[in-house]
């Protein structure tokens, strides 16, 4: 079971800032989460379904790939053989 001082060592270390009133919800709130892992564990693990999985892509194919010039057209600016773009500062 979680407790308050728990909960303020966890926001601490996660440097978040809880206040006093809210302590309370979130003690709450994690023995709730607590709980519920609790009930998943005692849920029996079944055999694993293995489902045939089919290959819905298309095959590799080997291109020559496109020229500087080619793909320089679809840029808005470019200067020589490279993309422009605005300066980050």
């Amino acid at each position: 079971m979680v407790t308050e001082r728990d909960v303020e060592h966890i926001a601490e270390l996660a440097d978040i800032g809880i206040r006093k009133e809210e302590l309370g919800a979130f003690t709450g709130q994690f023995n709730a989460i607590i709980d519920y892992f609790d009930i998943l564990d005692q849920v029996p693990a079944g055999p694993v379904i293995a489902h045939e999985i089919h290959n819905v892509l298309r095959e590799d194919e080997v291109t020559p790939p496109l020229q500087v010039q080619e793909v320089l057209m679809n840029a808005g600016e470019h200067e020589d053989e490279f993309f422009k773009a605005p300066r980050v500062m």
